[in-house]
């Protein structure tokens, strides 16, 4: 004869079997919830110099690889000239297939980033007027003034140190000037104007008045 405590037990479990069996959700345990905004990744705009290979199914003579020009467009066979500066890859392959379909039954197109040189080329310094090589270097964290003015191979004879000016845009678009005295800087030490550059400044040594 069964024990009354094993009986008891047998009932609870069936009866919990029998609840799950006509409810399937219940004892079901919820997926975890995902945030969209974990999952989000930044997308790649493209840029000044980089270089972007097009791609068009079927079509290898209008597949080529560009680099993107100063006004941020590129070159594309049949439809010309195209605006990538600022958009993203998919982005251009959609406009690309517009273009194309005047020339191309149901065309296809990849864009694919080559080589990415536009961060390269806003995180540059650049050096310019009244010095012996006027250039444009690739910014290191720690660098100043002084240190551009150098790499440039210093001043020529016809600079004009005291009115030395450097421009630097703002996040708003504006562009502010800082007025450094390259002269107090390298005839007495007095390094108050040696300010730290960022990426994207440029820095102006005017010639001297006649």
């Amino acid at each position: 004869m069964m024990k009354r405590p094993l009986l008891c037990l047998l009932i609870v479990l069936t009866t919990l079997i029998a609840g799950c069996a006509s409810n399937p959700q219940l004892g079901a345990v919820d997926p975890p919830r995902i945030d969209p905004a974990a999952q989000a990744v930044d997308t790649y705009h493209i840029g000044v110099d980089d270089r972007i290979q097009i791609s068009v199914w079927h079509n290898p003579e209008l597949s080529v690889t560009v680099p993107v020009r100063p006004d941020g467009r590129i070159s594309v066979p049949l439809v010309g000239d195209v605006e990538a500066g600022g958009r993203t890859p998919e982005q251009v392959a959609v406009l690309i297939q517009d273009k194309l379909k005047d020339y191309v039954r149901d065309p296809q197109v990849a864009v694919i980033l080559t080589e990415l040189r536009s961060h390269e080329y806003l995180s540059r310094v650049r050096v310019t007027g009244a010095v012996r090589q006027p250039l444009s270097v690739p910014y290191r964290q720690g660098m100043t003034v002084l240190d551009a003015v150098l790499a440039g191979g210093g001043l020529t004879p016809f600079a004009a140190p005291d009115r030395t000016e450097l421009y630097r845009k703002e996040h708003g678009g504006d562009t502010r000037t800082y007025a450094v005295r390259l002269d107090r800087i390298l005839q007495k030490g007095d390094l108050s104007t040696n300010f730290p550059v960022q990426p994207g400044d440029v820095i102006t040594v005017p010639e001297r008045l006649l």
